[in-house]
């Protein structure tokens, strides 16, 4: 009896320990911002493109990255990048903070051209247009099923943005997804140059590639929120438990789909064995 006594004496301290570096291991897995590069090779890469670098920023969710954003933008400016892509949840509908996603964005547009497309959360704010009217006075590019052609000597680069199925409410039934598959084939196949197409929802990548969209930048999934070693995210919107497009690569057709971990939380406060991430692709032309 006694001995069990002396046993359970030294688990209390063992359990603290452990429970102690659990929280410290958590703690720094959500701050602890990580930059993943992707090469995307393709013939249809304009040589005048090649190498062109793009950071991508996905599902903020109003978090900040050390004081004032400062260890992000830190990061993007390290990344040399040609230009930023925001893929949308640059807010939180359950606490939003416009000032400090415009606070962000005021220092971004300084390290490159920024790209914005609205995520489900700002589709569920009354006054997302305040967003919407900051971004553009900034000098951020809204894109709302537009596209925007960059070009250099004399090639094209297409960037294609749209928005979040949120503001179309009729995208959630049959007849609106098949009307907007048609809508997209139309922005992407109004010409013939190398397109790069900002979206939120990487579960809509059969769409993509009916579109026939070259290259897709999506967020959303939070890389699905805990990750399992050898099972991934365990769980992501939309897409239920263990989500086919929860963070990296895929392919589809002639269509590359990117899908970032995102960066700050929502619902759940906090992530487990799943950093965040900044995301930076480098387009590379095949001769």
């Amino acid at each position: 009896m006694a001995d069990r006594k002396k046993n359970r004496k030294w688990l209390i301290p063992v359990f603290a320990v452990v429970a102690a570096l659990l929280i410290i291991w958590i703690a720094w897995g959500n701050s602890a911002l990580e930059l993943n590069t992707y090469t995307v090779t393709s013939d249809r890469v304009p040589l005048a493109f090649s190498g062109f670098r793009i950071a991508q920023v996905s599902d903020l969710h109003n978090g900040q990255m050390g004081e004032n954003n400062r260890d992000l933008l830190s990061m993007l400016r390290d990344a040399r990048p040609d230009m930023i892509a925001i893929t949308g949840d640059l807010i939180d509908s359950r606490r939003t903070n416009m000032e400090v996603a415009l606070d962000f964005a005021r220092e971004a547009v300084k390290i490159a051209p920024c790209y914005y497309v609205t995520g489900n959360h700002e589709g569920r704010v009354a006054d997302y247009h305040k967003l919407r009217n900051g971004l553009t006075a900034l000098g951020v590019t809204v894109l709302e099923s537009t596209r925007v052609e960059l070009v250099r000597n004399e090639e094209t680069l297409v960037i294609l943005g749209i928005n979040d199925p949120m503001f179309h409410r009729d995208d959630l039934h049959h007849d609106g997804q098949a009307a907007r598959k048609i809508k997209l084939k139309e922005l992407v196949n109004a010409g013939d140059a190398y397109t790069v197409l900002l979206s939120h929802r990487p579960e809509l990548l059969d769409i993509y590639a009916y579109a026939g969209a070259d290259l897709v930048l999506t967020g959303h999934a939070h890389g699905g929120q805990f990750r399992l070693p050898f099972f991934g995210g365990l769980f992501a919107p939309n897409q239920g438990f263990f989500p086919e497009y929860d963070a990296g690569m895929y392919v589809r057709n002639s269509t590359t789909m990117i899908v970032s971990r995102g960066i700050g939380n929502s619902i759940f406060p906090f992530r487990i064995n799943n950093r965040p991430e900044v995301v930076l692709i480098e387009l590379n032309a095949t001769p």
